[in-house]
């Protein structure tokens, strides 16, 4: 079973508007519901790998300004790494 970790990204929840948390926690309910393959299913959240220095993570918008970045373990664990606030000219 797919699990969501907040850990890392607790006080950026805290700067971040109330609709794009609560896009998130969305996020993490379905991927615990119904598993994080099917989750990327889903078009409107963009799941897409990062390349670069953040090779080995993957990214989902949740807005147009704001994307999540996680990583998956083995074992199904999904850890928040960054919630990131991007600009038109960035993507």
């Amino acid at each position: 079973m797919d699990r969501v970790i907040f850990d890392d990204v607790q006080k950026q929840l805290k700067r971040i508007p109330t609709y794009v948390v609560d896009k998130l926690i969305a996020w993490a309910v379905s991927v615990e519901m119904k598993g994080l393959r099917e989750i990327r299913k889903i078009p409107g959240y963009h799941d897409e790998p990062l390349k670069g220095q953040r090779e080995g993570q993957r990214s989902i918008r949740l807005t147009k300004g704001y994307r999540a970045i996680y990583r998956e373990d083995v074992d199904g664990t999904i850890h928040l790494v960054i919630l990131k606030e991007v600009h038109k000219h960035e993507y």
